[in-house]
């Protein structure tokens, strides 16, 4: 696994943003920090190249979302994951202590349902995951989906709840056989996360 900086990344999803914004300068803008919990440990396990008795890590980030039409908005999402863990040295050695980390950079849409004080949403991502430990990181493609409600508490404050689940595309290979026609065979492998999370939403 070669090294790879995730800074870019953060950066490009923020220049995402801003061209989203740009041409609805006149529209609802919303950033809303974000923390929870997240479950599924395959990364981590990926990540330190040993099996872990893990089933998830706590969930700091963030999302911006710019209003579009009809309950539409564009979204951009950040979630981190980090987590400190002990890794068997051998029969006689001492455990070693690594941090791995879990980070979502990602965007899509969301739809807003009703004009009520409390809206349900459901959203649609794409986008990366980068996870890594110890300098050795890596990047893969990722889908995610999920739902939750927004709740109006002032005119320019929200409360926000939902979860999400994540697949990641950790490695794809493709191979054809013919004779006398092809058959291509397709072979992925994926890794599932969930997550839950609740922030406050600063409508601008």
């Amino acid at each position: 696994m070669g090294p790879r900086r995730p800074g870019v990344l953060a950066a490009l999803g923020v220049l995402l943003v801003m061209r989203a914004a740009a041409p609805a300068a006149a529209q609802t803008v919303e950033v809303a920090p974000v923390a929870g919990y997240g479950f599924g440990g395959d990364l981590f396990e990926l990540a330190t190249n040993h099996p872990l008795d893990i089933d998830g890590a706590p969930v700091f980030g963030g999302a911006v979302s710019v209003e579009m039409d009809n309950g539409l908005w564009f979204e951009a999402l950040f979630t981190h994951q980090q987590a400190d863990l002990d890794l068997s040295a051998g029969p006689y050695g001492p455990p070693g202590r690594i941090r791995a980390v879990v980070n979502h950079f990602l965007a899509g849409g969301r739809q807003d349902f009703g004009t009520g004080r409390a809206r349900p949403f459901v959203t649609g991502l794409v986008g990366l995951t980068h996870y890594g430990a110890e300098g050795d990181d890596e990047i893969r493609f990722t889908l995610g989906a999920g739902g939750g409600v927004k709740v109006a508490v002032a005119p320019h404050l929200d409360l926000r709840v939902d979860g999400r689940v994540y697949t990641t595309f950790v490695d794809v290979d493709a191979a054809a056989r013919c004779s006398g026609g092809c058959i291509v065979g397709l072979n992925v492998n994926v890794v599932w996360q969930a997550d839950f999370t609740g922030g406050v939403v600063f409508v601008f």
